[in-house]
């Protein structure tokens, strides 16, 4: 299928999705750039490496990472909103909840998803609290006692300032009645890494991240933030069953510019769509621990509409604690 997404020559970046030589011969100058928010390793990350080789394959395009961290995020979405052509040769994978905490928190981030244009959510990440496999915690009540016993020393790392894990953190302090310590990095690569080092006690990450080092007994998990306990994890129990009304996660799909042409966008959102419904990529997702959560075009932009008044809500109840600390 030849694609019509118009690609110009791209600065050089630091993950690409390689075509195989016939298709590089039919298309030998379509390039898409994918923008992330965050550090290689994280969730983001694991979305293109997951979903990225399939959509060469569909389309006959290569998608070129680059990796923009900072700011939870809002570098790169930043750019998006404000710098990038809406030629069809850019899109960036976008992370909920903080593509649209980091501009409610923070007056001083001016780009509003009203200025991007949402082209499908893939995944959807429940939450999890891990430490290290050597970790004196055992479980998740262990992990409370410690923070209840040593208040505001216990240090939990979390993807930054306005990602899930840090909101994760607040409401799991405020369920809790405790004080956590808590420590942003630039990605969930590097929080559950530090926690799996012993440089901080515990991570609030994300399954779909940490999964490959549970499963190889580099770090133990204590809790889901999952409504149900989940089938690659049946012995990690919930925080809910634990007491906690705490169910938590991050949505990742792709979104382009405003004005992003919307015949590239449909022809984005139907090979995403053939990717999803592909039983090799369905079956990678699944041991990957990636749950596949297909929203596309307007009902993406619907979902992204609905989470900013939820977080505008939290926010506003909240505000004024969190800048007491």
């Amino acid at each position: 299928m030849k694609s019509t997404i118009i690609a110009l020559a791209l600065t050089a970046a630091l993950g690409t999705t390689a075509l195989t030589p016939a298709m590089a011969q039919d298309y030998p100058t379509n390039e898409v750039k994918v923008m992330q928010g965050f550090k290689a390793g994280g969730g983001s990350d694991a979305l293109a490496q997951l979903v990225q080789p399939f959509l060469a394959e569909e389309l006959g395009v290569n998608f070129v990472n680059e990796y923009i961290p900072g700011a939870t995020g809002a570098i790169a979405w930043t750019r998006l909103a404000k710098q990038t052509k809406p030629d069809g040769g850019t899109i960036s994978i976008t992370n909920t909840p903080m593509l649209t905490t980091n501009y409610i928190m923070n007056p001083s981030i001016t780009y509003t998803i009203d200025e991007i244009t949402p082209i499908a959510n893939i995944v959807t990440d429940p939450g999890i609290a891990v430490v290290a496999a050597d970790s004196p915690f055992n479980t998740f009540e262990d992990f409370v006692n410690a923070a209840k016993e040593n208040p505001g020393t216990v240090t939990v790392g979390n993807s930054g300032v306005g990602g899930d894990d840090y909101f994760t953190s607040l409401q799991f302090e405020r369920e809790s009645g405790v004080q956590l310590q808590k420590v942003p990095f630039q990605g969930d690569g590097p929080s559950w890494t530090a926690a799996m080092g012993g440089k901080i006690d515990a991570s609030f990450t994300n399954v779909g991240v940490s999964f490959p080092q549970i499963k190889e007994g580099n770090l133990k998990a204590l809790a889901v933030f999952s409504e149900e306990r989940l089938p690659d994890l049946p012995d990690v129990p919930t925080a809910k069953e634990l007491g906690y009304d705490l169910v938590a996660g991050s949505s990742r799909g792709y979104s382009g510019p405003a004005g992003f042409p919307d015949e590239a966008r449909q022809e984005l959102i139907a090979a995403m769509q053939r990717v999803v419904e592909n039983p090799e990529f369905q079956k990678i997702a699944a041991e990957r621990a990636m749950n596949i959560d297909f929203i596309s075009g307007e009902d993406y932009a619907a979902m992204l509409k609905k989470q900013e008044g939820q977080y505008q809500e939290i926010w506003a109840e909240i505000k004024d604690e969190v800048q007491k600390q």
